[in-house]
């Protein structure tokens, strides 16, 4: 757990103007700084910074957050992570409470130094091999390909590693697993005789490497194992240099290996990213579908290819939304993406991917090459296989689609499949009914705190009326009481998570466009006005329900403070009534 107030002093450190710029160049707009959304397509600006309160907003897609968040969502990181970051950023040391260790044994910034130290060799290597480089050219790599994803080469031989390490029997080189202990204790070079190609993480470091053997050899890919530095389960090859296409063409395009993706590079497709030795895991349609509305399968189109495409459905399914689509290429089986766009180029590549087949139309036709749709039997099979996707299944209108053509495709009727598939049948909820009680001047109080927060600890609470943004600025009077004064951006990063997240972040963009943004002045002005209408309001509550009571018991049923502020009501504020 990192310290909250280590959080707090690191965004008041860090500007993010300046870290947003550094990703996406803004342009000022009158008292904040706008750019075209790094998060989806558009052409005209709707992303906005604000300096003042430190949170970006688009107002297209709604992605919403303080420095912290923005370097989650553009690189895809955890929050501990992005903190990290951050804190490297701004030269501050994140404090270890002792509570996360992440593998045992090892330092982790040492294990990134020891994987850079290896990679600039392995580079070197590659330099002053004449083979190594000759099988490049035969694989149509030119130096620049090389260079963008930092492939190099490990001579043939035993304990080469030597040479760069001088203490080749440290722990560190076996656990970034570039070594390996036999049994009798004999230390030796994991990597020999293949082309290196390192594997990166979202902040740039190597975290692993994946060999390529030159020519012959067993096995074809020698991969890193998983280390303190590397989980296979979670990362992309090639994500990094992949994610700037990958935003202007909103598709990630997942191949099944190193050369695909550096092959798809060099050929003009650069939004293409691999696995890693391992089939496509829920946690790399997550990355993918944070950063993009698309993924395209691109597997060979042999029975290998297909197995890996349904492995990658079936851990798709969960990671869906109604805005997002998945398709699936399949290759001639004499070619992969490597080959394929050697041999036919940029342009032919790209048009299969525009035509990949949608996940639903492959579900269902892989579903019924499964099933004899010709009887009974089969039909209902085809009602069982399909049962366990449906249920994985949380976008309504997908399902609703599948739905339909299963019935079609069975002959029950689509109320029938959805009863045997145990899914509830889609009905829009019924609207809320509308609250009367003054939401427009609560939600205004919701603006002014959050443009001036110290003003959160100053809400009288006991007169707040009952609307929805009763527990926001509740939640805000309760963090702001401790005496000091916070910040919007450490405000809302102290709700991560919370219920009151969501309202708070909707307030915050709508208190963009106040026309006092900057005069701290005007907005306290604005909330004692605000203060004194709900004080009128509550005493108009307190007065109407005397009036009830003198009405029903008459003013003799009053206790005698009931009737000195009945009285003293109808004296002051009678013209009101």
């Amino acid at each position: 757990m990192i310290p909250e107030d280590f959080i707090q002093d690191l965004l008041a450190r860090v500007d993010i103007v300046d870290l947003v710029d550094s990703y996406v160049p803004l342009k000022k707009a009158g008292a904040n700084y706008a750019a075209c959304c790094p998060f989806h397509n558009e052409k005209t600006p709707s992303f906005t910074v604000s300096p003042s309160k430190q949170f970006y907003h688009c107002f297209g897609c709604g992605a919403h957050g303080t420095a912290i968040g923005f370097v989650m969502e553009y690189q895809g990181m955890g929050f501990v992570d992005a903190v990290r970051e951050l804190a490297t950023r701004a030269g501050m040391t994140v404090p270890d409470d002792g509570s996360h260790t992440p593998h045992s044994g090892g330092n982790t910034r040492n294990l990134i130094e020891v994987m850079g130290r290896a990679a600039a060799w392995y580079k070197e290597q590659l330099r002053q091999s004449p083979r190594a480089i000759d099988y490049c050219k035969r694989r149509g790599l030119t130096g620049e390909t090389a260079a963008r994803f930092g492939i190099g080469y490990a001579p043939d031989g035993w304990q080469n590693l030597q040479a760069v390490f001088a203490d080749y029997d440290s722990d560190a080189l076996k656990q970034a697993g570039l070594v390996i202990d036999n049994d009798s204790g004999r230390r030796y070079d994991r990597f020999r005789d293949r082309l290196m190609i390192p594997i990166i993480n979202p902040k740039g470091d190597i975290i692993a490497f994946g060999g390529r053997v030159i020519d012959q050899g067993e096995p074809k890919y020698l991969n890193s194992p998983e280390t303190p530095l590397f989980e296979k389960g979670r990362e992309l090859f090639g994500l990094p240099q992949a994610r700037q296409a990958m935003r202007a063409t909103d598709t990630a395009i997942v191949t099944e290996g190193y050369m695909d993706v550096i092959a798809l590079s060099q050929h003009g497709i650069g939004n293409a990213v691999a696995t890693l030795g391992t089939a496509t895991t829920p946690t790399h349609v997550q990355k993918l579908l944070r950063q993009v509305d698309r993924i395209v399968f691109a597997f060979d189109g042999d029975a290998a290819g297909r197995k890996a495409a349904w492995r990658a459905l079936e851990n798709a399914l969960e990671a869906l939304a109604d805005n997002k689509r998945i398709g699936f290429v399949f290759l001639p089986p004499e070619h992969d993406p490597d080959s394929f766009v050697r041999e036919r180029g940029q342009a032919e590549f790209e048009r299969l991917v525009a035509q990949a087949m949608p996940l639903s139309d492959f579900l269902l036709r892989e579903l019924a090459q499964r099933c004899d749709l010709t009887n009974a039997e089969g039909k209902a099979r085809l009602i069982y296989e399909a049962k366990p996707l449906l249920l994985k299944l949380p976008t309504p209108l997908l399902r609703l689609q599948l739905v339909k053509r299963l019935a079609e495709a069975s002959g029950f009727a689509q109320q029938e499949v959805e009863r045997l598939c145990e899914l509830k049948s889609y009905a829009p909820p019924a609207p809320a009914r509308a609250k009367r009680s003054a939401p427009s001047l609560s939600r205004a109080l919701l603006r002014i705190v959050l443009h001036q927060p110290q003003l959160a600890a100053q809400l009288p609470i006991e007169l707040l009326p009952d609307t929805p943004e009763k527990p926001a600025l509740l939640k805000l009077h309760e963090l702001s009481s401790g005496g000091d004064g916070q910040s919007y951006a450490a405000l809302r990063e102290r709700l991560r998570g919370q219920p009151e997240e969501q309202m708070i972040e909707t307030a915050a963009s709508e208190a963009l466009e106040l026309p006092f943004d900057g005069d701290d002045g005007e907005a306290e002005a604005e909330f004692r006005a605000a203060l004194e209408k709900l004080r009128d309001a509550a005493e108009m509550r307190d007065f109407a329900q005397l009036q009830s009571k003198a009405q029903q018991c008459g003013v003799a049923g009053l206790s005698a403070t009931e009737k000195q502020a009945y009285i003293q009501f109808l004296t002051t504020r009678g013209k009101r009534i």
